[in-house]
């Protein structure tokens, strides 16, 4: 990093989201000075802070709320294709074995994604993320999954970390190639099973192409024979592990993914007391997707109650994807946890920042305002926190801060520029002309 991240935020009325019932209150008016990228100091506002003679580069907040920038950390915003056709088939009655029969289904992803290079997978992902930045993002995990041969998850994976040099975002990479069983490895899971352990999983390694493997450990996805075997063959590499459990049946896939202390079990539905209490036990996170719960109009609603008992934290996340959540709207999901599955305003907020840095092993430096940690702010136009749970598509984002340096409302940097050191940003200029939020 270069001065560029050097930055003083004036007039920031802080939601920190550090543990405890005062990270969820709004602050008075501080000054937070960033260093390379860091925040080094929170101070009291005063007239001082207003001086044009400060060494960094000065963000007047306006009293606006900021919080921590916003974290997705479960999607598949990288692939090829539509399925628009098949929502509607699906509304007019087709079944979905008479979809998949039609050669829809996650398979009809699958073939356009083989069929797209890395600079089309990039290109079509980019209004995706285009999205999600748009409702407070800064941090975005993408999963593979819709390659399901060597060639092809390593191509999303470098489409997925090339996004990081087009868009003003971080992102994260998970290896998902135990999404399905891919049709030439149909009745031979466990084949297909050993080529990700044998040949994928090293290869990924080697390329530092993903931080984490994941597993659909599910009865239409890989058992927990499967799962574990890529588990163990994940931490052989020094990789992480999450888990896709409990969506549609209790398999015990959360408890397994938690005896490898891994990052998060997703989705969680059909999450027993059993598999709460294992959660409770290590420090995975519970992450909640409430857009697919949606989409498939599901009935069986994930524990939450017992994930307070036992106080497991819950992150929550879009699962932004072609087939089941089409939805690059942080703020949206925000809402759905509290309507769908019962989460208060702060609990939904907590999901989108301090706990969805811990599922994405990023605890200690995001999704909390506090010294040390990285310089990634959302400046918003709302009067109180629980505003970004309660109302959805209201345009409210002023800016989006990323490692200290001011990106605008949506993926571009300022007016498509970097902007100069020790130069006062002010909001003409720390917007992009067509893309301020305001």
């Amino acid at each position: 990093m270069d001065s560029l991240n050097n930055l003083t935020l004036i007039n920031a009325r802080l939601v920190t989201m550090t543990p405890g019932v005062s990270g969820y209150q709004t602050s008075q008016p501080k000054t937070v000075t960033v260093q390379a990228g860091k925040i080094v100091s929170i101070s009291e506002s005063s007239e001082k802070s207003h001086d044009n003679d400060t060494e960094y580069p000065v963000y007047d907040c306006k009293n606006n709320i900021v919080t921590p920038g916003l974290i997705d950390c479960h999607t598949h915003v990288v692939f090829a294709g539509n399925r628009a056709n098949e929502f509607e088939m699906r509304l007019n009655g087709t079944p979905y074995t008479e979809i998949a029969k039609q050669g829809g289904g996650i398979l009809a992803t699958v073939n356009a994604t083989r069929e797209a290079t890395v600079e089309q997978l990039i290109e079509l992902a980019i209004p995706r993320i285009n999205g999600l930045a748009r409702t407070g993002v800064t941090s975005v995990e993408i999963k593979s999954g819709y390659g399901l041969t060597v060639q092809d998850e390593i191509k999303m994976l470098r489409a997925a970390k090339a996004l990081e040099q087009h868009c003003a975002i971080k992102i994260e990479t998970t290896l998902l190639a135990a999404h399905t069983i891919p049709p030439e490895f149909k009745g031979k899971a466990d084949q297909y099973i050993d080529l990700i352990c044998n040949e994928l999983i090293p290869l990924v390694a080697k390329e530092q192409l993903a931080s984490s493997v994941d597993v659909f450990c599910e009865s239409i996805g890989f058992n927990l024979e499967q799962t574990e075997r890529v588990f163990q063959a994940a931490i052989q590499y020094d990789l992480k592990v999450k888990g896709h459990t409990e969506q549609l049946s209790n398999l015990g896939g959360s408890a397994l993914t938690a005896r490898y202390n891994g990052l998060s079990v997703d989705h969680i539905e059909y999450l027993d007391a059993e598999g709460v209490i294992a959660l409770s036990n290590s420090n995975t996170i519970a992450t909640l997707l409430p857009g697919a719960f949606y989409f498939l109009r599901e009935t069986q609603l994930p524990p939450i109650d017992l994930l307070r008992q036992h106080q497991v934290p819950m992150a929550i996340a879009t699962d932004f994807n072609p087939g089941t959540s089409p939805f690059a709207d942080i703020t949206m999901m925000l809402n759905m946890a509290c309507t769908l599955f019962g989460l208060t305003p702060e609990e939904s907020l907590r999901g989108v920042t301090c706990h969805a840095a811990a599922a994405l092993g990023h605890q200690a430096t995001r999704g909390q305002i506090e010294i040390g940690f990285d310089a990634d702010f959302a400046v918003w136009d709302i009067p109180h926190p629980a505003d970004l749970s309660y109302q959805v598509g209201v345009p409210r984002l002023i800016e989006r801060i990323i490692d200290g340096r001011p990106c605008g409302t949506d993926y571009y940097t300022v007016d498509n520029q970097p902007w100069k050191p020790n130069e006062k940003i002010d909001e003409d200029s720390a917007h992009r002309k067509t893309g301020g939020g305001k």
